[in-house]
């Protein structure tokens, strides 16, 4: 649930939505971590001023966390 609405929004945020892709990790049972591959010239608009846009994602995951019980990390990296 949380994956598929991270790579709409990212896939609306970056200019190459194409190169966009996301990868999830199930650390445990309580634990997921979600890594956003983008094209290295779309990571500023990802991150976002001062991480504003980043932090806008994580927040979002976390309000995730209180339905389901598992907390989210989340990367970003250039392909």
């Amino acid at each position: 649930m949380i994956t598929n609405f991270i790579e709409s929004y990212a896939k609306l945020i970056v200019s190459q939505p194409d190169e966009v892709s996301i990868s999830t990790n199930s650390i445990d049972e309580t634990f997921t971590e979600i890594t956003i591959k983008a094209n290295s010239a779309d990571i500023g608009k990802l991150i976002g001023k001062n991480g504003n846009m980043i932090n806008a994602l994580k927040t979002m995951a976390n309000g995730c966390k209180a339905k389901d019980g598992v907390s989210y990390k989340i990367q970003v990296i250039a392909n």
